[in-house]
C-alpha cells in the first residue's frame, strides 16, 4: 500500500464520516421549518413542542457536520496539492460560493433561531429556519456542482503551458448535465434520511408514552416541575403519533423522488461513464441491442476477477437503467477497458496514461454498494409504509418490533447516502477528473506514507471521540422528549437588556 492508497482512505474515511451528518441537516432544517410554521399559524401546542424538540437534534447535528466538514478542504492541499493545482481554478469557484453565501445563510440564520426566541416576531422568526434550510439546499448545490466537474468535465479549457485546467464557464459547471440530476437525487435522499429520523424518533416516544400510559393512575397523568423523561405523559401520544406520522410521508413521498431521479441518473451516468454502469452490474462482456443486459440480485465473482456468475437475475433492467429500453446495448467491463485504454492511453500524457492503470473500478465494491444503496432505501420505504399502516385511525401500538423499526428507520437511508456516494467515487476510478487526471496523478508528491498514516490515525480517532459525543448528546435529548408546553415570550414583554441564553 503506497501513499496514494493511503491518501485514499483518509479521504474515503473523513467523507463517509461527515456526509453521516449532512443529509440530516438538510432533510431535518425543513420539517422544523415546517413545524415552526405550523405553529405560528394554528396556536396549537404540539406544533412549538415539536419544533423545538427536533429542533435541538438537528444543532447537534449541524455541530458535528460543520466541523467534520471543515477537514475536507485541508486535505485538499495536504494530500491532494497536485489535484488541487490542476484543477483550482474550477473546484475553487462554486466552493467559495458556498463558503461566502450558503453557509453564511445557514450560520447567520441558526444563530438569529437559537436566541431569538421572544425577541424577534414570531414570523419573522419562524422564517429565520426556513432560510437556514434555503442554505443548505444551496450549499449542496454548489458543493456537488464541484462534484460533478469531476464526473463529467466541462467549461474549461487546458492550458498546456501551465499544465492546468482553466475554468472558462462558470455558468456551464453550475449546469452541467451530472449535476442538474445529482442535485435533486442528492436533496430527495435527504428529505428521505430527516424524514426517516422525524419518524423512527417520534415512533419510540410514541410507543414509550403508549406504554406507560397504560399503567398510570388518571390522576399522575400530569407531574408538575419534574423532568421530561421521568415524568409519563398520556397526552404526549398523539403527538408522536402525528410527528411519526408525519416522518413516515415524508419519507415516502421523499423515497419516489430518489427512485425516479435515480432512474434519470443512471441513463446520465451510462451516456458520461459508461465503465461505471458496466461496473455496477459486473458486466464485463457487451450486450448488443436486442438481447437485453439483466440486472442480477446475486452474482458470484470468478477467482481471477474475469467474469461474473449470476444466481438471480431480472431480465432486461440493467438496458432500461442505462438506456430506458430493456433490449438497449449495454457495453461490458472488456470492451470499455479496450477503449479507455486506446483513448487514454495513448496520449502520453502522464495525467491520464499509466502503466499500472487499466480504467477498471474495484468491481465487487460498486456491484454490492449499489445493490445495498437500492436495499436500504426500499427498507426504510418498506418502515414508512408499515407506520402509516399501524397508526392508522388514531392507533397507538405498542409492539416491541416497533422498538428496532424505531432504531432501523433513520439508519437506513443515512446507511443508503453512504453507499451511494461510495459507488459514485469508487466507480469513477482509476480517475480522480475523469479523462483528465488519474487518482495517482492528483496525489501530493513530497507526502511521505509515514505522515499519512499519522494523519489519517489522528482523525480517526478524533471522529471516533466525535461520534461518542454526538450519538450521547442525540439520545440523552431523545429519551428527554419534548419538553412542557411554555407560552412564548413577546418581544415587547423581554428586557431588551437582558443576556442571550442557549437554551440547548
Amino acid at each position: 500500500m503506497d501513499a496514494t492508497d493511503l491518501a485514499r482512505w483518509q479521504f474515503a474515511i473523513t467523507t463517509v464520516y461527515h456526509f453521516l451528518f449532512v443529509p440530516i441537516t438538510i432533510g431535518l432544517s425543513g420539517i422544523v421549518a415546517v413545524f415552526h410554521v405550523q405553529w405560528v399559524r394554528t396556536r396549537k401546542p404540539e406544533w412549538l413542542r415539536l419544533t423545538k424538540f427536533f429542533g435541538k437534534l438537528f444543532t447537534i447535528n449541524f455541530a458535528l457536520g460543520l466541523v467534520t466538514g471543515i477537514v475536507q478542504e485541508f486535505q485538499f492541499g495536504m494530500n491532494w496539492s497536485d489535484y488541487s493545482r490542476f484543477v483550482g481554478d474550477i473546484f475553487g469557484a462554486p466552493l467559495a460560493v458556498e463558503a461566502l453565501l450558503a453557509f453564511f445563510l445557514e450560520s447567520v440564520f441558526l444563530g438569529l433561531w437559537i436566541f431569538g426566541w421572544g425577541r424577534i416576531p414570531e414570523k419573522l422568526h419562524a422564517a429565520t429556519m426556513g432560510i437556514v434550510h434555503i442554505g443548505t439546499v444551496l450549499s449542496a448545490y454548489f458543493i456537488l456542482s464541484a462534484n460533478s466537474f469531476m464526473q463529467h468535465p466541462v467549461g474549461y479549457t487546458y492550458n498546456q503551458a501551465t499544465g492546468r485546467a482553466e475554468l472558462t464557464d462558470f455558468f456551464a459547471v453550475l449546469t452541467n448535465k451530472v449535476q442538474l440530476i445529482t442535485f435533486p437525487h442528492v436533496i430527495f435522499a435527504a428529505y428521505m434520511v430527516g424524514g426517516a429520523v422525524v419518524m423512527g424518533v417520534a415512533l419510540h416516544l410514541m410507543r414509550r408514552e403508549a406504554l406507560r400510559a397504560k399503567d398510570l393512575e388518571p390522576a399522575a397523568d400530569v407531574a408538575e416541575g419534574a423532568e421530561g423523561a421521568d415524568v409519563p405523559k398520556a397526552d404526549d401520544v398523539p403527538m408522536y403519533r402525528k410527528a411519526a406520522r408525519i416522518g413516515a410521508v415524508v419519507t415516502l413521498i421523499a423515497g419516489l423522488g430518489v427512485a425516479i431521479t435515480g432512474d434519470i441518473q443512471g441513463k446520465i451516468m451510462t451516456e458520461v461513464q459508461p465503465m461505471k454502469m458496466a461496473a455496477a452490474e459486473a458486466l464485463y462482456g457487451s450486450v448488443p441491442a436486442g438481447e437485453g443486459a439483466p440486472f442480477s440480485v446475486l452474482t458470484i465473482g470468478s477467482l481471477d476477477g474475469q467474469h461474473a456468475n449470476p444466481l438471480i437475475e431480472i431480465p432486461g433492467l440493467l438496458s432500461f437503467l442505462a438506456t430506458g429500453d430493456f433490449n438497449g446495448a449495454v457495453q461490458g467491463i472488456v470492451e470499455l477497458k479496450q477503449q479507455y485504454a486506446d483513448t487514454y492511453g495513448a496520449t502520453g500524457n502522464p495525467l491520464v496514461a499509466d502503466v499500472a492503470t487499466n480504467y477498471v473500478p474495484n468491481i465487487p465494491t460498486t456491484y454490492w454498494t449499489f445493490r445495498l444503496m437500492i436495499g436500504v432505501g426500499m427498507a426504510a420505504a418498506a418502515i414508512a409504509v408499515a407506520v402509516l399502516w399501524l397508526t392508522r385511525q388514531g392507533r397507538a401500538p405498542t409492539h416491541r418490533w416497533l422498538l428496532w423499526a424505531a432504531i432501523a428507520a433513520p439508519l437506513l437511508p443515512v446507511l443508503g447516502n453512504s453507499f451511494g456516494w461510495i459507488f459514485t467515487e469508487v466507480g469513477r476510478q482509476p480517475w480522480i477528473v475523469f479523462g483528465l487526471m488519474t487518482t495517482s496523478a492528483g496525489v501530493s508528491p513530497g507526502v511521505s506514507i509515514g505522515e499519512v498514516i499519522t494523519s489519517m490515525v489522528v482523525f480517526t480517532l478524533l471522529y471516533g471521540a466525535l461520534a461518542v459525543v454526538e450519538i450521547k448528546l442525540f439520545l440523552h435529548y431523545v429519551r428527554r422528549g419534548a419538553d412542557p408546553f411554555e407560552q412564548p415570550e413577546e418581544p415587547s414583554e423581554r428586557d431588551e437588556d437582558a443576556p442571550l441564553v442557549f437554551a440547548y
